[in-house]
């Protein structure tokens, strides 16, 4: 292909070619995309990219007070992300209370939450949100395990939801929500 008929095929000038050819010009994303295109090659082969690793991610289970955690965030600080496995007949404690901002999703069972003076049974799609500082406990509802995913943010950060009703996207504060 010359340079002419590459700069027909990528909208790209003949003299920037030519510059990019000799290295007389580094490679912006902007002219290696209509590049990888018109030579029919993934960007990763065509800037000679480094295969990447092994993309799975090992985290070490914690099990805290017959709980199974597993920490899915890995920086300090800000939100935090969490798998929970919550075994059958533990028995209720006290109401806790800490700073931050919690999140909850059930995955798989039905999730027992008192929260204040409310105590509402969550199912497998169903998520809470609440103010940590409000007295809570949570545990299984019955005799099966529960799988929660779980953000936190200790400093009282909220996760931010964005729902679609009627073509438009409502931020979570103004959409109609459930506990």
């Amino acid at each position: 292909m010359t340079l002419a008929e590459l700069s027909t095929a990528t909208g790209i000038s003949v003299s920037t070619l030519s510059r990019l050819e000799a290295g007389r010009r580094r490679p912006t994303l902007e002219l290696l995309l209509p590049l990888s295109r018109a030579h029919q090659v993934a960007l990763d082969e065509l800037v000679g990219a480094a295969p990447t690793g092994d993309p799975r991610v090992r985290t070490k289970p914690v099990h805290r007070h017959g709980r199974t955690l597993i920490a899915l965030t890995r920086r300090p600080g800000g939100l935090q992300a969490y798998k929970m496995l919550v075994p059958p007949g533990e028995p209720e404690t006290p109401l806790q209370s800490h700073e931050g901002y919690e999140w909850m999703y059930v995955l798989n069972g039905r999730l027992r939450l008192r929260l204040g003076e409310l105590d509402l049974v969550l199912k497998a799609g169903e998520a809470a949100e609440f103010d940590t500082h409000t007295p809570h406990w949570f545990g299984s509802s019955g005799r099966q395990p529960v799988e929660v995913l779980i953000l936190f943010g200790p400093q009282g950060e909220r996760v931010h939801i964005r729902a679609r009703t009627g073509g438009k996207r409502v931020p979570s504060d103004e959409a109609p929500s459930e506990v």
